[in-house]
């Protein structure tokens, strides 16, 4: 476990009064976003602090704010994100499971999986050990405080607090689940059992979605797990409590994942919302439910085939947390060359995206941070 150093600040209530300078004239971001930083409080700090209004560098700009606003289909009108019930999987009725996962990758990038094998006790331990870590004293966490690549765990809010352009309201615990995982002692005692037993579940279906995945671009079923796409494995667990101005900020920026394959496990709260056509349609707390999206890498292995999308996460503005964890697939070769898939390119379907190394691939990701989809448009030809 890293060492605590001493946070500048004594009390939470010296941070929130440090850091709520909305409107003054000497302000001074860089400095603001590195008290907070130091602090260790997270947005959970804060919140407990008592504040009611939010640090200035948690506003976001004009153009941002304007579309969390609805303008475009009411809810009732938009087409809900497709629920895949995969009671089948190991039947001869797989076929109809392949079927509208590919068609929900090819037009959504996002569906939700029902049946999926993981019990329901499984899920309600992972959401209370998560929601067990983000709710212990700043002073249990703070040890964990870290914005060290590539450290097994780490605690923080915001990975990309100096480089974003404003920072949203949550805190999150990262724990690397592969190639090489975190030494189990690392992880918080609080929700040690909960994370490791996550990770079991969490493997054995990563398996047959990337076989699904596989089939329903016509390859054959183990082609992405040839390509290492379940070795790399990184949770992150958010953390999202009330916000006292939820309109002037958001949860999660608008981003596309950079990996493979996403896993999410959500609690009632809801919150997540998927970009789709003009519309922002939200992802809605099915209980059991898991909620599966492609990610930026899938995009490119599949020559567009599948899409990566833009999602985001509303600020909270009820009493209530809300608790997620995401699990994220990426290749455990970092040197391994990646592309459009050989199979998927043909004279009249040529490769959209040139070739890269998944090392090459990630360090654009660290450098650009959540920047939608800069991240593909990079890698285009």
């Amino acid at each position: 476990m890293r060492t605590e150093t001493q946070a500048p600040y004594s009390t939470h209530e010296t941070m929130a009064a440090n850091t709520t300078v909305i409107g003054q004239q000497d302000y001074d971001r860089a400095q603001q976003v590195k008290q907070f930083d130091q602090s260790k409080l997270g947005v959970k700090g804060l919140v407990d602090s008592g504040l009611t209004s939010i640090p200035r560098f948690f506003i976001h700009p004009p153009e941002t704010l304007a579309d969390l606003r609805p303008h475009t289909k009411p809810q009732t009108q938009q087409q809900p994100i497709p629920t895949i019930d995969l009671s089948d999987l190991h039947t001869h009725r797989r076929s109809s499971i392949v079927q509208p996962i590919s068609c929900a990758c090819r037009t959504f990038g996002f569906f939700q999986i029902t049946n999926h094998g993981i019990p329901s006790a499984v899920l309600d331990r992972t959401i209370a050990g998560i929601k067990a870590f983000h709710e212990q004293p700043t002073e249990v966490k703070a040890p964990f405080y870290s914005r060290e690549m590539g450290t097994g765990v780490s605690y923080l809010s915001n990975v990309d607090l100096y480089s974003s352009k404003a920072a949203s309201w949550r805190d999150t615990l990262q724990v690397r689940l592969g190639p090489i995982p975190a030494v189990p002692e690392e992880v918080p005692e609080i929700c040690r059992d909960e994370i490791v037993g996550w990770d079991v579940e969490i493997r054995r279906l990563g398996e047959a979605l990337m076989e699904l995945l596989s089939e329903g671009l016509g390859l054959n079923a183990g082609r992405l797990r040839e390509m290492t796409c379940l070795g790399g494995r990184v949770m992150a667990a958010h953390y999202y409590p009330y916000c006292p101005q939820s309109d002037l900020t958001v949860g999660l920026t608008s981003h596309s994942d950079p990996g493979v394959l996403t896993v999410v496990l959500q609690d009632h709260m809801g919150g997540l919302q998927v970009k789709h056509g003009e519309d922002w349609v939200d992802v809605k707390p099915v209980p059991g439910a898991l909620v599966i999206n492609v990610g930026d890498l899938l995009q490119i292995m599949s020559n567009g085939e599948y899409k990566s999308v833009d999602h985001r996460v509303l600020a909270n503005s009820n009493r209530e947390p809300r608790v997620s964890t995401a699990v994220f697939f990426n290749p455990s070769n970092r040197e391994g060359t990646y592309g459009p898939l050989p199979e998927l390119v043909a004279h009249e379907k040529p490769p959209l995206y040139r070739e890269f190394t998944f090392s090459e691939f990630m360090q654009r990701f660290f450098n650009k941070g959540l920047d939608g989809k800069a991240l593909v448009n990079h890698f285009e030809l």
